[in-house]
């Protein structure tokens, strides 16, 4: 079920930038945690970046000091801004959110995902 809407996948070179956002239809400001996720055929979906409700960070090895996510509440959106940009990282992205409802259970949330492909 798509509950989260992915924008901003396309086309770029190798080491170029892009951004992509993914809007939520409740406030993120409640939610634990957003997160960006990214898979290929053939491999499992993998975590790219995490930003939890208090601000914490973590990142894949692979992309630290290249990507960045960042919220804007007023907006219910969170951002995943990628720069140099690698052919091997070409899949398709998705949005996540982690809610913790009132029997202390974790809700995940998904976007139906947005695709990147990084060729020249």
């Amino acid at each position: 079920q798509v509950q989260l809407v992915e924008s901003g996948g396309g086309l770029v070179q190798p080491g170029g930038s892009l951004r992509l956002s993914c809007a939520a239809p409740v406030s993120i400001s409640s939610t634990d945690a957003m997160a960006w996720y990214r898979q290929v055929p053939g491999n499992q979906r993998e975590l790219v970046a995490r930003v939890t409700s208090g601000g914490t960070t973590n990142y894949a090895a692979s992309v630290k000091g290249r990507f960045t996510i960042s919220r804007d509440n007023a907006k219910n959106t969170v951002y995943l801004q990628m720069t140099a940009l690698k052919p091997e990282e070409t899949a398709v992205y998705f949005c996540n959110a982690e809610v913790i409802d009132a029997a202390w259970r974790t809700i995940n949330y998904w976007g139906q995902g947005t695709q990147v492909t990084v060729s020249s």
